[in-house]
């Protein structure tokens, strides 16, 4: 509700300035040209992100100076620390990495985002770039207008790092031209009061702008033209890296606790890192003098400088908070607690946040299928054949436990589909349909959701399966027919191992053996389903049996021949290696 009237104002303040201060226009459209290279660089290197980049993240946080080694090369590649933000997000949100893993990562992109300002300082600023820039621009549209997604995403890089220089160039044609008319060094403060209104400055542009990169080229070029003083300079770049972690909670708004946790994480860090910089900005810019005569940089060079000071409160920052690493986890964790009475009917790892990349969607998509599957629809066929969960769980032997198992514990298969599974069933598959939709997905990722779809269909068919095998286990409990006690005992047999071989193949990491089980099980279940039980052909025969009692025998016969092969089909899908949900619906 308050967004829009700002954004209005926001827009009226800017065209009567710019009304009034006709001086401004090349510098704010400087601004707005690099802003836009640095989207379509973002957009560009998104194409890249769904392989390769994605695969490099989530290898690199198992171990700290990994994450962080690899925070700051993909940003310093990518030219954005926020979009390594929006990934780590995804990532985390989705349960693809660790809180810790995605602070290290978080902690390396601070690092990574430096390399903005030796772009700008060391080359932007240095020569004519707008010669550089317009090849670049040539070329980038060439290749965007081609069909191949990879050339498209090169295209938007080069097109992006045309208009990011291209945006340095006007910016620094605006000054030299503003100065003429303005000085604004007449508005420089000294002091460390000025530090402080000037960190100020920086985080209020940097929250107008969601760039702390954009901040940085729009100082580095006022400081080029002189139109600000170097201390004031320094004080811009730390505001700059405070007000960064704007982007950062914006991204986690629509993400779980996973999301919003990594986004503390990131405002506490650039918070601390900002409130140590600013207090020893007189000694860190004694110590860039000391470095910057070491290098050979020029004492007048105030813009290779600022980069140089930049540079080194950002490692300080990682420096000071990698011992409290740990306790920073403890604290996020502590503080933002996730709901424990969450219902399996709520989605746990769906949201917007996710929805910005295949990799993570589909973790999610599967992850929530698998809540489900081992919360609700484990429960509900072991209900449904009279026997607890813990039983199945155990070592006990399945013959003893289907015989001492003889209680009828009520269950209502309808009640507990509407109340545990329909919700967060229709959930899933409206998820899935909106990252299909909505993401450029290649031929594997888009058979990787469907196949999703098709594993829930599968549970939902199960629930409706076990419904009627749950209504005659329970017929069969008041009858004094031991023989057909006999038969529903052996069905309840055969399921009780599925549900135990899936039980210890979801839970052990070296599931080879138990993968074996179930391929044995669904083959001798499809085997069987083609083949008459010789057993309730010998009890009719004999005449031990009703027509009746034959009828539902033979139903359900094909019905725990179903739910197995169901069973297995969905547990493959979300716990192994081989994708066979398919392999039903070709045969039938």
């Amino acid at each position: 509700m308050i967004r829009k009237p700002l954004f209005y104002l926001f827009l009226v303040l800017l065209a009567a300035l710019l009304y009034f201060n006709p001086n401004l226009k090349t510098i704010l459209a400087g601004v707005a040209v690099l802003l836009f290279g640095m989207i379509m660089l973002e957009e560009g290197f998104k194409v890249f992100t769904k392989g390769p980049l994605q695969n490099v993240l989530k290898k690199a946080t198992n171990k700290l100076y990994k994450s962080i080694s690899i925070g700051a090369f993909v940003t310093a590649l990518i030219q954005s620390s926020s979009l390594v933000s929006v990934i780590t997000i995804s990532f985390i949100s989705a349960g693809l990495i660790s809180l810790s893993g995605g602070i290290g990562l978080i902690f390396g992109a601070n690092i990574g985002t430096t390399a903005t300002a030796w772009l700008v300082a060391g080359f932007g600023l240095k020569i004519k770039i707008s010669a550089l820039a317009l090849p670049m621009l040539v070329f980038g549209i060439v290749f965007s207008f081609q069909k191949k997604i990879e050339l498209k995403g090169i295209g938007n890089v080069l097109a992006g790092l045309g208009f990011f220089f291209l945006g340095i160039h006007y910016m620094k044609e605006g000054f030299d031209v503003f100065k003429e008319f303005i000085d604004l060094k007449q508005y420089a403060m000294s002091g460390f009061l000025g530090v402080v209104v000037y960190t100020g400055i920086g985080i209020f542009i940097t929250t107008i702008l969601q760039s702390s990169s954009a901040t940085m080229a729009l100082i580095l070029t006022a400081l080029s033209a002189g139109q600000i003083e170097y201390e004031n300079a320094l004080a811009l770049a730390i505001g700059a890296n405070i007000g960064t972690t704007i982007t950062a909670v914006l991204g986690s708004l629509s993400s779980n606790i996973a999301g919003k946790r990594l986004a503390a994480a990131h405002l506490i860090f650039n918070v601390v890192t900002g409130v140590v910089a600013l207090l020893g900005i007189y000694l860190l810019s004694d110590l860039v003098n000391i470095i910057s005569d070491f290098v050979h940089i020029a004492k007048n060079d105030y813009a290779l400088k600022l980069a140089v000071f930049h540079t080194i409160f950002n490692v300080l920052g990682v420096l000071i908070m990698i011992p409290f690493i740990a306790k920073l986890e403890k604290f996020l964790i502590r503080t933002f607690k996730e709901r424990t009475n969450k219902g399996v009917e709520e989605p746990k790892y769906l949201n917007e946040a996710v929805l910005e990349f295949p990799g993570s969607v589909i973790s999610a998509l599967i992850n929530e299928s698998k809540y489900l599957y081992k919360n609700a629809i484990f429960e509900i066929v072991a209900h449904a054949l009279n026997i607890h969960r813990e039983d199945i769980k155990s070592t006990e032997e399945i013959t003893e436990i289907v015989k001492k198992s003889t209680k009828d514990l009520n269950i209502n298969v309808d009640e507990l589909y509407y109340t545990k599974v329909k919700t967060i069933y229709g959930e899933i598959i409206k998820y899935a349909a909106t990252a299909q939709s909505k993401l450029t997905l290649n031929k594997t990722e888009n058979k990787s959701i469907s196949d999703i779809k098709i594993a829930n269909r599968k549970m939902i068919e199960i629930i409706k399966d076990v419904k009627e095998l749950n209504r005659n286990i329970t017929s069969t409990a008041n009858f004094n027919n031991p023989y057909l006690k006999e038969e529903y005992d052996g069905f309840r047999q055969k399921l009780t191992k599925v549900l135990r071989t899936i039980y210890w193949f979801r839970k052990e990491e070296d599931n080879v053996k138990y993968a074996e089980i179930l391929s044995k099980l669904k083959t001798e279940a499809k085997h069987n389903y083609r083949h008459t039980s010789k057993s309730i052909d010998n009890l009719i025969r004999k005449d031990l049996i009703t027509a009746e009692n034959a009828s539902s025998l033979f139903n359900d016969y094909s019905n725990v021949n179903d739910i197995t092969k169901k069973l297995i089909n969905v547990a493959e899908l979300l716990y192994g290696k081989t994708d066979t949900l398919l392999e039903d619906d070709i045969e039938k």
